[in-house]
């Protein structure tokens, strides 16, 4: 994710010294959910992210990189503007963690350490970026483009099939903004030696990208860094909201109200009530998981998403007391249902609102 400016809270709370036991650990969700996160004391030492921290420095030394960006634990995942350090979610520091953030937000960004390492290779393209200054340069503009673009993820419109961007993250990430297709760039580099990128990204366009990182590496082996240290925002040590703000906030980002015109694609896909239909809302209630799977499956929306939409349109079905057409007229509904959902997750995953296409 692209650095951007951030402030922090007017006041801070001290780091939790090492060792300091994590009492909350046995807590029910509602009870943990009124902590603070700077009193929950996780460390990325000691936990399952000190090897992956690690490794990503193996592999940063492999490249014959010194370079070994500062990782602490913060809100989500970022590098500070202008930093070269790197900022990973505090709920990945603690397995009760991210049983919480399931149970909130359905899935865990970087969860698994597969996931987590094409993450840190992102934030590690921000972090030497801001490391070195390569965006300020001519080059890196001529081939990237401005770092003064708009910076408006919520809303770029990709094209899947470009073979001008690399692929490392899902939603083709590459192509929300020059810094974002820079950082994505150099964890394709990162994690792929010379020959494997070159014979991968033959003939795309994106393989002059590559060529540009390998170029900046080579000098960035032989120079230091123009910028070493800087202001460390969000600190998860230093975040003084509770655990059941920082939720509430969260899913805001990811939530809508749902207008009564819908009702009437509910009633198209549906029908307005078949003589001994089953409740329309009890079968979408039935097929919730494997609806909500191939979903975000195909269209990489975050799962929170895709299950809220998914549960108010149950509700509003049942509201609108909707029934399922018979056996030989449920197959078209399953088939219209996906499509519609899809259709509606697709325009909400690139304009940032869920709306029909027209």
């Amino acid at each position: 994710m692209k650095a951007v400016e951030r402030h922090d809270p007017p006041h801070a709370a001290q780091e939790q010294p090492a060792g300091t036991a994590l009492t909350w650990v046995s807590l029910k969700d509602d009870e943990l959910l009124q902590k603070r996160i700077c009193d929950l004391g996780v460390r990325i030492p000691g936990s399952e992210l000190e090897g992956r921290v690690a490794q990503l420095y193996d592999e940063l030394a492999a490249r014959g990189l010194a370079f070994r960006p500062a990782c602490y634990l913060g809100d989500e995942w970022f590098s500070p503007a202008g930093v070269p350090d790197i900022a990973i979610p505090f709920y990945l520091a603690h397995p009760r963690l991210r049983t919480l953030e399931v149970h909130q937000m359905l899935q865990v960004e970087g969860g698994t350490p597969e996931w987590c390492q094409q993450l840190l290779r992102h934030e590690s393209g921000h972090a030497i970026d801001h490391a070195y200054r390569f965006s300020s340069r001519d080059d890196w503009r001529a081939v990237f483009g401005s770092p003064e673009t708009e910076y408006t993820p919520e809303t770029y419109q990709p094209r899947p099939y470009s073979k001008g961007f690399v692929r490392n993250l899902p939603n083709w990430y590459a192509q929300a903004h020059p810094d974002e297709d820079f950082a994505e760039t150099f964890a394709v580099w990162l994690s792929l030696t010379p020959e494997e990128w070159r014979e991968q990204y033959r003939g795309w366009k994106a393989l002059d990208k590559l060529e540009l990182v390998h170029c900046l590496m080579e000098e960035a082996r032989n120079n230091p860094p123009k910028v070493k240290r800087g202001r460390r925002i969000y600190e998860a040590s230093r975040l003084r909201k509770t655990l059941a703000r920082y939720y509430t906030e969260r899913r805001k980002l990811y939530a809508e109200d749902f207008p009564d015109f819908y009702d009437a694609d509910l009633r198209v896909i549906f029908g307005s009530g078949e003589p001994n239909g089953e409740s329309a809302a009890k079968v979408m209630r039935s097929n919730r998981s494997a609806l909500v799977g191939s979903i975000v499956r195909w269209t990489g929306q975050h799962k929170y998403t895709v299950d809220m939409l998914v549960r108010k349109l149950i509700e509003r079905c049942k509201e609108l007391k909707l029934t399922t057409p018979p056996p030989l007229g449920r197959e078209r509904v399953s088939f219209e249902l996906a499509a519609y959902l899809s259709a509606m997750i697709t325009n909400h995953l690139h304009t940032g609102r869920f709306k029909r296409s027209v």
